[in-house]
């Protein structure tokens, strides 16, 4: 029973938590209980914060936890797996995760790379994230409307298919076990009816 069910949501860089709320609103009324795992994702590595995520899901009282995450958050929850790999049954489900490292992360340098992207590159966004276990499931939602600000301020639109802010080639991860393509931008999924309705489906069933 879903009572029985809890829904952790890891956010991505830069951000609290709060923009994750639509989707956390959804997955109440889907009947899943919901936690915010807030984590600092410029003063610690991807690495570290898993640390935390597995110290914060012990907490939890629930027979199954599902993981949903959000671009950096995804590359938190790949090293979860490696490092802490018997956590409570569940299915986990990334959003625009660039697991295979990020182009436009790569684009900072000097200053700028420590001011804003801070530690979240160590095995993250300049790649070398763990591999995903095969035994886990998981899902990814992507979006392919190239449309983010960022980019263009950094050299110019990423090449296509991307979200604006990820290529798609960028969020493939082989152990997935279904991945839904969807016309959205990086951020803009957040807020999306689509997603929201395609996540519950997903951690209730495991497919799209």
């Amino acid at each position: 029973m879903k009572n029985r069910e809890a829904v952790v949501l890891v956010h991505g860089i830069w951000m609290t938590g709060l923009e994750l709320s639509f989707l956390r609103y959804h997955l109440r009324r889907c009947g899943y209980r919901t936690h915010l795992f807030h984590y600092p994702s410029l003063r610690r590595s991807p690495a570290q914060n898993a640390g935390r995520l597995n110290r914060y899901l012990k907490h939890i009282q629930a027979d199954h936890i599902h993981l949903l995450a959000h671009s950096l958050g995804g590359i938190v929850l790949m090293h979860l797996f490696q490092r802490f790999p018997q956590q409570k049954p569940g299915r986990a489900l990334m959003l625009g995760t660039p697991a295979q490292g990020s182009e436009l992360a790569r684009r900072f340098q000097g200053n700028w790379r420590r001011v804003l992207l801070g530690r979240a590159v160590e095995q993250g966004l300049w790649g070398g994230a763990p591999d995903w276990p095969e035994e886990r499931e998981l899902g990814l939602i992507v979006g392919d409307r190239p449309q983010g600000l960022l980019a263009q301020l950094l050299g110019g639109p990423l090449e296509k298919p991307s979200d604006g802010t990820v290529r798609l080639a960028e969020t493939r991860i082989a152990q997935a076990r279904d991945v839904l393509r969807l016309p959205l931008t990086h951020f803009s999924m957040l807020a999306s009816r689509r997603v929201a309705k395609a996540a519950c489906g997903f951690l209730h069933a495991g497919h799209f």
